[in-house]
């Protein structure tokens, strides 16, 4: 994959909330996620912090997770929740302890650093039980948005990766334009 980032000077489209949630809405980032008091997870590729804003109020923290300050910033300028943590890391590399995390989340960004070094990456900071939910655009999709379709992956290869990584697939679903992976340690 080309592993390019979604280009940060279009920042703001990551902020319309009609486009994005045309391709996966807050109740549906929700029931996948079942996010509770208790939770503590990670937003990977999290951008402006779109979708970590729907989930922070109903976890006890929240990492968002981005290779690009300049997403940090915009997020910034935005206001981030208290609840949660900003990190500047790749996902091959992130700064959290073994097992700290309940969930690792990624809207429309797996296609950005899915490989099997960041794979085995979220095993090991997921507790055993926590799960990763990806949301992302689908290689035949029909490619009215998103990345160029050579830049995604089809589910069965997302699926390949994660349980390569150890992980358990309970649904994976292939929609128009994107797919649905939730997995479990």
């Amino acid at each position: 994959m080309g592993f390019h980032t979604f280009d940060s000077d279009r920042a703001d489209a990551l902020e319309d909330a009609a486009t994005r949630y045309r391709y996966c809405s807050r109740e549906e980032l929700h029931a996948l996620v079942g996010p509770h008091s208790d939770m503590v997870l990670a937003d990977i590729g999290s951008g402006t912090g779109f979708y970590t804003d729907d989930l922070a109020p109903h976890v006890g923290r929240a990492y968002a997770v981005d290779v690009q300050s300049t997403m940090h910033d915009c997020y910034r300028e935005k206001g981030v929740p208290e609840s949660v943590e900003l990190l500047e890391a790749d996902a091959t590399d992130l700064p959290l302890a073994d097992d700290e995390l309940d969930a690792v989340v990624s809207t429309m960004t797996f296609h950005e650093f899915a490989a099997p070094e960041s794979m085995a990456e979220v095993a090991r900071v997921l507790r055993p039980g926590g799960h990763l939910v990806t949301v992302d655009w689908a290689r035949n999709g029909a490619g009215e948005a998103g990345p160029p379709r050579d830049e995604t992956y089809a589910l069965g290869d997302a699926v390949s990766l994660q349980t390569d990584a150890g992980f358990a697939v309970e649904r994976a679903t292939t929609r128009p334009e994107t797919f649905v992976c939730v997995a479990r340690l």
